[in-house]
């Protein structure tokens, strides 16, 4: 859950630590009559658990009126935010946005992980403490999320004191279970990665092949998880819900990952004191892994300053979705689940792994002087264009580029062009025409037409597409309505129409009343990209902005215009961006020089 950052791409920390673990005997794990031995769980907890199977990466079951959670990862705050964090939560907007269109209770939740060796030694060398250190980049995401018009229910700090209720009452409640035990471990440890490394994957000078730094030795006696006692529930689970890890390829991974051998791995740390005590022994602080992965529920505890576990996940667990990066999702798609059964508590119904970005075709990084940051791209173009560029140009789970000539041409062409030059060009030959008033229901005017044709089916493919979280092709499905208005309008030139007067006036009305609701279809189907924009555009057609908020998914019907509508004054949605480009050039050379 916690995404662990590091200048550009997400880096995170894959680690298990191997024990000399004592030879205490476990029973068998037999997943579909007994998940657990312990008779300390609650019944409804063990009922919970039985049930995993069913909730992981199924909807069978589920009710219609189920909300829709969705998560993005819990952002580590060693650091500011930059563009790989800003990418999924635009995603992840989106994927909310589109959800609340058809009329789901949504809860989108997001925030950020603050524990850990990491933050307090970001925090000593800013010479502020652990906690002012989260105060200020947790504030930073919650700016950066309200200048892209980022729609969050619930913003979870890893900090909140109902936070750490919840994660003393599940560690408890695992340790009830005999899945905790204590061990010695002596490993190779990364400090920049807060994690232990296997000598195998490290190179020359047992360095880390992510920070090209030596890794040192270190030796604690600390408390594990018996991660390898649910191998086999694992195994099943993936086999008979194959739709659990999503994209498909990502579920192979998890699955080669499975088979190897699952190890046990160390869930507390006797050198970390900026962290969770763990229960029963306040010499040592719950491993930041296992403290983060419970910000998913306890987000449920909304303003309760003392939540219980049960009744918090009653509020909403599962998770319909969790949004991550394909760095973390060893931690989600094999340690929450195992963590959970042990909890007695359901598993999320799917597990999305998501790729990377890079700038030019290059990794990026500060030491490469090629960051991505997304506070000034969006300062410079605006949330609707980074928001579109990286929803519409990366493919949704494979890795994607950046550039800013693709950025700028993107975006100028599908946006400022295509789109917005229809909208603006059409109004104008109403207002000349028409004196900005529909002379008929857009339902009239289209019958029999086989340009509304068009646009029905783009829009059946569009909510499709979203649905399956192909997130460009969605994108793309609508843009062609764009496109088929404009070839539409071209095709027909209702300019030449109108001054030839009588019926070919008549229908050159028509076919601007067709392409308006094009236009105002679009506004709808595109707004959980681009909010701002529809919005724009919804006003332009005569519609307030509380009709655009009340607007769902029914609305990309054709039929919306009424005759006698009267249409705003014309005005570009959007503009291109060549100049602000431009006019940033020139200012940067001239102070220069």
């Amino acid at each position: 859950m916690a995404a662990r950052i590091s200048c550009g791409a997400w880096l995170v920390r894959p680690w298990h630590a191997v024990a000399s673990r004592p030879s205490i005997s476990k029973p068998r794990l037999q997943f579909r009559h007994a998940l657990f031995s312990s008779s300390s769980l609650s019944s409804s907890a063990a009922a919970a658990t039985r049930g995993a199977v069913c909730c992981a990466g199924s909807s069978n079951g589920a009710s219609e009126t189920d909300p829709f959670v969705l998560t993005t990862p819990l952002y580590y705050v060693n650091a500011p935010p930059h563009m790989g964090s800003a990418y999924t939560t635009i995603a992840a907007d989106a994927i909310a946005r589109f959800q609340r269109l058809l009329g789901k209770k949504v809860i989108f939740i997001t925030g950020t992980d603050e524990h850990g060796e990491k933050i307090a030694t970001a925090a000593s060398a800013c010479g502020s403490s652990p906690r002012e250190h989260c105060d200020v980049i947790s504030q930073a995401y919650k700016a950066l999320w309200k200048d892209l018009d980022i729609a969050y229910d619930r913003f979870i700090r890893t900090t909140d004191t109902k936070h750490e209720a919840i994660v003393k009452q599940f560690y408890s409640r695992v340790l009830e279970n005999g899945d905790i035990y204590r061990a010695d471990y002596e490993g190779l440890y990364c400090i920049n990665c807060e994690e232990y490394k296997d000598e195998k994957d490290l190179l020359d000078n047992n360095c880390c092949p992510m920070h090209l730094k030596p890794c040192v030795r270190r030796k604690e006696d600390n408390y594990f998880f018996a991660l390898s006692k649910y191998q086999k529930s694992l195994e099943e689970i993936l086999e008979e819900n194959p739709e659990f890890i999503q994209p498909p390829f990502r579920l192979n991974e998890v699955q080669s990952w499975i088979r190897s051998g699952l190890k046990d791995f160390s869930i507390s740390r006797a050198s970390v004191d900026w962290g969770i005590p763990v229960p029963n022994d306040k010499k040592q602080t719950i491993y930041v892994w296992f403290d983060a992965l419970l910000g998913y529920i306890s987000a449920f505890s909304g303003e309760n300053e003392q939540p219980d576990l049960q009744d918090t996940v009653s509020l909403g667990w599962p998770a319909s979705l969790h949004l991550i990066g394909k760095d973390i999702l060893r931690f989600h798609a094999v340690y929450w689940p195992a963590m959970l059964m042990s909890a007695g508590l359901s598993l999320p119904k799917k597990v999305f792994g998501h790729g990377f970005l890079t700038k030019d075709g290059m990794k990026m990084g500060k030491s490469l002087g090629n960051t991505l940051e997304p506070n000034d791209l969006v300062h410079r173009f605006g949330s609707d264009a980074v928001r579109y560029f990286f929803v519409r140009e990366v493919e949704f789970g494979s890795d994607g580029d950046y550039s800013e000539d693709r950025f700028i041409n993107t975006v100028n062409a599908h946006l400022a062009n295509t789109i917005g030059n229809l909208l603006n060009r059409t109004l104008g030959l109403l207002r000349k025409n028409c004196k900005s008033t529909l002379v008929v229901d857009s339902a009239t005017a289209a019958d029999g037409n086989a340009f509304k044709d068009t646009v029905e089916m783009l829009v059946g493919k569009a909510r499709v597409h979203y649905e399956n979280l192909s997130l460009s092709t969605a994108c793309e499905a609508v843009l062609e309505i764009g496109s088929s208005g404009n070839s539409y309008i071209d095709e027909r030139a209702p300019w030449s129409l109108f001054k030839q007067g009588g019926a070919a006036s008549e229908a050159a009305a028509k076919d601007l009343v067709i392409v308006l609701e094009a236009m105002r279809i679009i506004a709808v189907a595109l707004s959980p990209v681009t909010p701002r924009l529809c919005l724009r555009i919804y006003e332009q057609l005569g519609y307030s902005a509380d009709q655009f908020n009340a607007a769902t998914w029914s609305d990309t019907r054709w039929g919306g215009l009424k005759g006698g509508q009267v249409m705003a004054q014309p005005k570009p949605v959007f503009a291109r961006i060549e100049n602000k480009v431009e006019e940033d050039s020139s200012t940067k050379v001239g102070a220069g020089r």
